[in-house]
Order: structure tokens, then C-alpha cells, then sequence
């Protein structure tokens, strides 16, 4: 290979990794801290897009309440960053 194959190739697998996985790796971070920061009460959505309250944070798992009495357990994985956000934290409507 010549020098320049070379080069091209580096500048390619840097732009890749600073524009993909970089990125994707600080979202994951995000959204591991959040979820190990919930606590009871929180209002949460899923990424199957049930909505509930955190009734109680387990090791791996939350017990949900969706509605008076009904509550499901789901896996921290299943907490969605970006739309539990936003119900805990709504957009003001412009006049």
C-alpha cells in the first residue's frame, strides 16, 4: 500500500469513529446514569410506550404502576431516556 492509501484509510476510521460509535457510547452512558438515578415516583415510559410511576427500583428491574392497582415489572434496559425525560419535563406551549 502506498502512503496515501494509508492515510485515507486512518482519516476514514477516525471520521467513522467520531460521527458513530463515539456518539452511540455517550448516549448509552446517559441513559444508564438516568435510569440508576430514578427513584420512586418518577414518571416513566417505556420503549414499548406504556407510561407509568416508578413504584420500586430493584437491581435490574422497576415495578411500575400503569394505573390504580395494576403495576408491571420491566427491566431497566426498557426505560426510554428521551421520552421519560420529556414527561418529566415538559415543553412550555408558545403564545
Amino acid at each position: 500500500m502506498v502512503p496515501q492509501q494509508i492515510i485515507v484509510m486512518v482519516l476514514i476510521i477516525a471520521v467513522f469513529y467520531f460521527f458513530m460509535i463515539r456518539p452511540q457510547v455517550k448516549k448509552q452512558k446517559d441513559q444508564k446514569k438516568y435510569v440508576d438515578e430514578l427513584k420512586k415516583g418518577d414518571k416513566v415510559v417505556t420503549t414499548s410506550g406504556i407510561h407509568g410511576k416508578v413504584i420500586e427500583a430493584g437491581e435490574t428491574t422497576f415495578l411500575i404502576e400503569v394505573d390504580n392497582g395494576v403495576k408491571i415489572k420491566f427491566d431497566k434496559a426498557a426505560i426510554s431516556l428521551d421520552a421519560s425525560k420529556a414527561l418529566n419535563n415538559p415543553v412550555p406551549a408558545k403564545a
